[in-house]
């Protein structure tokens, strides 16, 4: 008699980072530890002012489920976020509380733009409307679409996964990375 549950053959692991092997030990550099570690524990802040908020709502529920890739927790507090995902229309009143959030948030951070208007202001382009959230923080990838499919909000967290985990230790202390910071007024 078959066994009514079924289990999964198919399970699929993390690649383990380029490292030295032997009978019980394995042996990797600190930063490719750090990496692997960071790119599958991204917890994302998410920043939606209109339709791109719910195209976002639907990848976090149970069909898309954001969560297996590493981004279980959703917080709504800065300070315990390290992935900023912009999604929606911003104004240009709102450009210094987007600024703020980020600045509020823990290094090292990263940002998405998700959507066309976070990316360049979409099909407003008013006097109003911010041109892009790239005039105020810096982004580290874009997400196409008004509003973008799931899938595609997905493919950008599967990029910025692959930022996280070949970003060197020391790239945040790098006399680029300053220079980047302050051509945006940051320091």
């Amino acid at each position: 008699m078959a066994r009514p549950v079924q289990y999964n053959n198919k399970v699929k692991t993390v690649e383990i980072p380029e490292g030295y092997s032997g009978e019980g030990f394995y042996a990797t550099s600190f930063d490719k530890a750090i990496g692997l570690a960071r790119k599958n524990s991204i917890w994302p802040l998410p920043f939606a002012t209109s339709c791109c908020g719910i195209e976002f709502m639907a990848t976090m529920a149970a069909t898309y489920d954001l969560a297996r890739f590493g981004a279980e927790r959703m917080a709504f507090t800065p300070r315990q976020c390290d992935l900023l995902m912009v999604m929606g229309t911003i104004s240009k009143k709102m450009g210094p509380i987007v600024r703020q959030v980020y600045l509020q948030m823990a290094e090292p951070r990263w940002v998405m733009a998700v959507g066309a208007c976070a990316s360049s202001g979409g099909i407003f382009d008013t006097y109003s409307v911010l041109q892009g959230i790239d005039q105020v923080i810096p982004v580290d990838v874009y997400v196409p679409g008004c509003p973008p499919r799931p899938e595609g909000i997905i493919d950008g967290f599967m990029k910025i996964q692959e930022l996280v985990g070949q970003e060197s230790l020391r790239r945040r202390n790098s006399d680029r990375y300053k220079e980047l910071m302050e051509s945006y007024g940051i320091k």
